[in-house]
């Protein structure tokens, strides 16, 4: 199944499996950062029998990010400009805390708001060729679609604070080595190798064991250690009720 939506993104599943593909090669660019409206993503990522979503971008680069000309066209207008930054902002705030793992397949360019749709990903691999910056200080202006936060907190703040401020750009291993990816692979066998890793993790887990783990997981990050124990021991309680279920309904 393949949904094009407003010539920025398509949509596939594939043995359960979620394929979110950025669609405006050659680089990419996002014509606006609500890239996908978030009803459709919500519909589209609302199928109960989901087990994981990849993110990568059409051709050879994953994303060079905001198409700037746009952008300051929209800077026109205030409200325009703020609610289409809100816009994008929910967009990656829903994909982060959606209880389905969600891996970016990363290659060539990753710059702006294409690496902050990366950062929004549990788990991120990339490519030999892969560079990756934060280049918006260099035309006067930040990150806009949460860089801010999520990069010091896989960085730390020195580093984040030389990419975005200094605009520097890295490559794949200095990413690797900075915790911006976790795997850097060849470019040939980028988009196997990340599908295959979301594969392996999902395919033989029912659905309800998958979004229990994203959800503690989750829950360990935002809630105190000790609600999120209890809230562990509460997920725990309801998967073993219902495998016990399951067996002895075998027997």
């Amino acid at each position: 199944m393949m949904t094009i939506t407003e010539g920025q993104t398509g949509w596939e599943i594939r043995d359960d499996i979620g394929i979110l593909t950025l669609t405006a090669p050659p680089r990419n660019l996002l014509a606006d950062p609500e890239f996908i409206p978030l009803p459709v993503l919500k519909e589209l990522t609302g199928i109960s029998t989901l087990k994981g979503i990849l993110i990568y971008g059409q051709g050879k680069h994953f994303s060079a990010g905001g198409d700037l000309e746009n952008l300051f066209r929209m800077a026109g207008s205030e409200e325009e400009l703020s609610s289409r930054m809100i816009a994008g902002n929910k967009i990656l705030s829903f994909l982060e805390t959606l209880n389905l793992p969600l891996v970016a397949a990363i290659r060539g360019i990753c710059f702006g708001g294409g690496l902050e749709i990366a950062l929004s990903c549990h788990i991120r691999i990339c490519s030999e060729n892969a560079v990756f910056a934060f280049p918006e200080t260099n035309h006067n202006i930040m990150p806009g679609l949460g860089g801010t936060h999520r990069l010091p907190a896989v960085t730390g703040m020195s580093k984040a604070l030389m990419m975005i401020l200094g605009g520097d750009m890295i490559n794949a291993e200095e990413a690797l080595e900075a915790g911006i990816v976790d795997q850097v692979v060849s470019k040939d066998d980028l988009l196997t190798h990340s599908f295959n890793l979301l594969y392996k993790m999902t395919h033989d887990r029912p659905v309800p064991v998958i979004r229990s783990v994203m959800q503690a997981l989750r829950n360990a990050a935002t809630l105190t250690p000790e609600d999120a124990i209890r809230e562990e021991t509460r997920l725990f309680c309801e998967l073993a009720m219902t495998e016990a279920i399951r067996r002895e309904n075998e027997d």
